[in-house]
């Protein structure tokens, strides 16, 4: 049987002691840092989002016509030309039922 004295049982102690506050304090520091990055990453994805709809993460149809020399037209010109050719349609439909 192996006999310890508290005198040499003291100082192992303050030194189990002193190693685990400093893997503690260790411990600490890395979950500040996951803390950190895991807002940095946060900021980062809504920065992104706003990007991508905003259109500036890659070139936009109207860039990308004016690059190749080919027209674009935008879906509010689209839109109107649409309507424009119902409305067109739907008048001459009225103006042959009247005519039968």
């Amino acid at each position: 049987m192996v006999r310890f004295s508290f005198v040499t049982l003291i100082p192992e102690q303050h030194e189990i002691v002193r190693r685990v506050d400093a893997l503690f304090a260790l411990a600490d520091k890395i979950e500040a840092e996951v803390a950190a990055a895991r807002a940095k990453t946060e900021t980062m994805r809504q920065s992104i989002l706003v990007q991508a709809f905003s259109g500036r993460l890659v070139p936009t149809e109207a860039e990308l016509a004016r690059r190749e020399g080919r027209e674009y037209e935008p879906a509010s010109v689209l839109l109107e030309r649409i309507r424009s050719e119902g409305k067109k349609k739907t008048r001459r439909k009225g103006v042959q039922s009247t005519l039968v």
